[in-house]
């Protein structure tokens, strides 16, 4: 794959959440420099991890489309401009160093954001993730931020509850489910003959 099939095969594995076309994709040593906010899964290196990501956003996140609009690339780097589209119908849990943070409940919204991705190559592979999002336009677009009251009480109500709780549960499990469709090999772990 040159460069740029890369980069749209990237964006296509989170979009389906296809072990394959992560496997030939994604460099077994590839790092997520974005997963600091996602369910531990994501930080898995590797493949894997791509799986984890996908899961988690597919969950929050229905008929979740992510059209490239630019791509801009060296032998080194592709540099990826797109938009992530899709409709809020799950909880959209985050996490802070694998803990709950905060738990959206599903608004029914359509959310339509601009992203920036650099992402870094070796060996013909995906190795490396970090990203420029408009978080703030998205959290706008769910009723976030700034709160709406609606919102804001679900959110509150959820987390007196212990729906937030359940949600986060639920969110980590399927994101480590997706993980293991490709399990990870440690570094340097090639087979052998």
């Amino acid at each position: 794959m040159d460069t740029t099939d890369l980069a749209h095969g990237l964006f296509r594995i989170l979009e389906t959440g296809d072990p394959a076309l992560a496997a030939d994709v994604v460099h077994e040593d590839f790092r997520n420099r974005e997963a600091a906010g996602a369910p531990p899964a994501c930080a898995t290196p590797g493949p894997a991890g791509v799986l984890a990501s996908g899961a988690w956003m597919r969950a929050a996140f229905s008929d979740m489309r992510l059209p490239v609009l630019g791509t801009a690339r060296n032998d080194a780097q592709v540099w990826v401009r797109l938009r992530m589209q899709g409709r809020h119908t799950g909880a959209f849990v985050r996490f802070h160093d694998g803990v709950l943070d905060q738990a959206i409940p599903p608004t029914g919204r359509e959310i339509d954001v601009e992203q920036i991705h650099v992402l870094d190559l070796r060996d013909g592979k995906v190795i490396g993730h970090e990203a420029v999002r408009d978080d703030i336009t998205m959290l706008g677009q769910l009723g976030v931020f700034p709160p709406a009251p609606a919102t804001a009480l679900r959110m509150l109500t959820w987390r007196v509850t212990g729906r937030a709780t359940r949600a986060a549960t639920q969110v980590t499990a399927q994101t480590a489910e997706a993980a293991a469709l490709l399990p990870h090999r440690p570094a340097g772990s090639a087979d052998r003959v």
